[in-house]
């Protein structure tokens, strides 16, 4: 999955913001907006630790299929963990997606490329075994399929040990609320534009995942466009909130 160049976006984003500081002074801005429910029975569930999980929830979160994706811990031992205390878990993200619009096999892809799983105890600057690579599976067939895209991705470096683990899907215990979300709330002008959500209703709204995925600029190239464009024509357009993306 390609990464947009930061710097043409840094001036997108801040030429929209702009727009809306000298907007939002003469609009009066509903509590909240009921989101859409999705078809809740054709939803699955893949669960990954792949670094900071501020960062992992951003790289699912504008992925057409994914729906909802929740940051928490997972592959540890500790009953109640907490972001200052989480044992030997790693830093989680749960996605929730539709199988007919996205596939177990392309969040796999999406995973492999969005990290370096040759590193040992860290990702980057983060260093520790919270940041470890692991995919959790959920029956045989995932596990088969984890097999085979560890394999693949081994094959493709030769000179070093690709160290993600495949482990069973235990209990994924959800982050704080603070976490949830986090490049988006970074950005309060947003927060606004899609109604002040209360914290709840944003942990679990689509277009508050999708956003998460924009503002840290790791959607596809033409994803994040689309969004500049979108964005862009409601202010045009004189919008009160921003409904869908």
């Amino acid at each position: 999955m390609g990464v947009p160049n930061r710097k043409h976006h840094h001036h997108v984003l801040s030429a929209v913001f702009l727009l809306l500081l000298r907007t939002a002074l003469c609009i009066r801005f509903p509590d909240r907006v009921a989101p859409s429910p999705p078809d809740q029975h054709r939803l699955q569930v893949a669960v990954f630790a792949l670094g900071s999980f501020w960062r992992s929830e951003a790289v699912f979160g504008c992925l057409p299929g994914v729906v909802r994706t929740t940051v928490g811990y997972a592959g540890g031992s500790k009953p109640n963990p907490e972001y200052r205390s989480f044992g030997d878990h790693a830093e989680s993200v749960k996605v929730e997606y539709d199988p007919q619009l996205i596939s177990y096999r392309q969040l796999l892809d999406v995973f492999w490329s969005s990290h370096d799983p040759r590193q040992v105890y860290g990702q980057g600057p983060d260093v520790g075994n919270q940041y470890r690579s692991i995919i959790f599976v959920n029956g045989t067939e995932e596990s088969r399929m984890a097999a085979v895209s560890k394999e693949q991705e081994q094959t493709r470096s030769r000179s070093s040990i690709v160290t993600t683990q495949i482990l069973q899907l235990g209990t994924f215990h959800p982050a704080e609320p603070e976490h949830q979300k986090f490049e988006l709330k970074q950005n309060t002008i947003l927060l606004q534009l899609i109604g002040n959500l209360p914290e709840e209703e944003l942990e679990r709204s689509s277009l508050a995942t999708k956003l998460n995925g924009y503002v840290a600029e790791l959607c596809p190239p033409n994803i994040q466009k689309h969004f500049d464009a979108k964005i862009n024509d409601i202010i045009k357009k004189g919008w009160p909130i921003l409904r869908d993306l």
